[in-house]
């Protein structure tokens, strides 16, 4: 299929994951959706099927793997294309000790050879479009020469889509959470990419939080990512079909968006889930409004519990309605 990128969410440790995901699909029919990062060391020697299962109303969906070696990332595409992805992206814009022990994720911008015979071995492996993830810089190595330079030898392999992270990555002294936030945004940097080299595909990343924002942004890259405000303001996805894919509006109210996936809800938590692990995902999807705080506490304090049900949920929407 071909895969519209022009507005996409990031890929989000504990965050992005299958319920995650389904409870977009509720706001938005056609962003693309990335999975959490998954390790090619966690698909081959782990449980594939937790780590791959998807339902079929989250395509288009990526799926995004942490990696180095070409053998082992090149099996993990064929599972993605196996498994029905629409498409593969390899990380290399998490910041991580952990994984930069394992030369996983931002670490590797310093070896952009590897990173090309990473990408190439995954492109020969499969026929779904390989993507990469990356930042503009990492550590002192963070001038526009040097992106510019990773991206063309990495494109060199033929990959034609890269989202980027405007912001470097500070390997030593800065948490992940850290490096989200306090390197500054380089925009500029990310738009002179797509100038100098319009046959790419560059999609930007990083503080982007408004469709306002985004009208600016458009004009000079192909496409924009959201991550945290995607997860923490949801109902900036649902003007998405709309604004980006021309999709009609609609009139669906959020409470009847969540009621939506009850059947859903019902058969997970048949099979032992935990409503806690679902309902999580929505807390931020009536920010401020009247009852907000409400809805939010009273999941809170309520979905934990062995025996709540979808009529926790429906508790929790009513007072969300009787407030409003």
């Amino acid at each position: 299929m071909t895969i519209n990128r022009r507005f996409s969410t990031a890929p989000m440790m504990d965050w992005s994951d299958k319920h995650c995901r389904y409870f977009w699909r509720q706001l938005t029919k056609d962003t693309l959706l990335y999975t959490e990062m998954i390790t090619t060391g966690a698909l081959i020697h782990g449980n594939r099927e937790r780590f791959l299962e998807y339902n079929d109303i989250e395509h288009p969906i990526a799926l995004q793997l942490g990696g180095s070696k070409p053998d082992e990332l090149a099996a993990c595409a064929k599972f993605a294309e196996d498994w029905g992805y629409d498409e593969v992206n390899l990380n290399v814009g998490c910041p991580s000790d952990r994984v930069q022990n394992n030369m996983i994720g931002a670490c590797l911008m310093a070896h952009p050879q590897l990173v090309a015979d990473c990408i190439k071995a995954m492109q020969d492996a499969t026929k779904i479009d390989v993507t990469i993830k990356h930042r503009i810089g990492i550590d002192d190595q963070d001038s526009y020469e040097e992106m510019r330079d990773f991206v063309g030898t990495v494109a060199d392999t033929g990959c034609k889509t890269f989202i980027v992270h405007a912001r470097k990555a500070v390997l030593q002294g800065l948490s992940p959470k850290e490096n989200r936030d306090v390197p500054p945004l380089r925009y500029d940097d990310v738009y002179r990419l797509k100038q100098e080299l319009p046959q790419l595909e560059i999609i930007i990343n990083g503080g982007i939080k408004t469709h306002e924002q985004i009208a600016d942004i458009m004009p000079h890259v192909d496409g924009v990512m959201l991550g945290r405000e995607a997860y923490q303001n949801p109902s900036v996805l649902l003007d998405a079909d709309h604004l980006y894919f021309g999709g009609e509006k609609s009139d669906i109210s959020k409470a009847d968006r969540i009621r939506a996936m009850y059947p859903y809800v019902e058969e997970l938590l048949g099979k032992g889930a935990s409503l806690h692990y679902i309902s999580r995902h929505t807390l931020g999807l009536f920010n401020g409004e009247q009852g907000a705080r409400q809805y939010r506490r009273f999941l809170s304090e309520n979905a934990f519990k062995k025996d709540s049900g979808v009529e926790v949920l429906e508790q929790a929407l009513s007072m969300m309605e009787s407030l409003a």
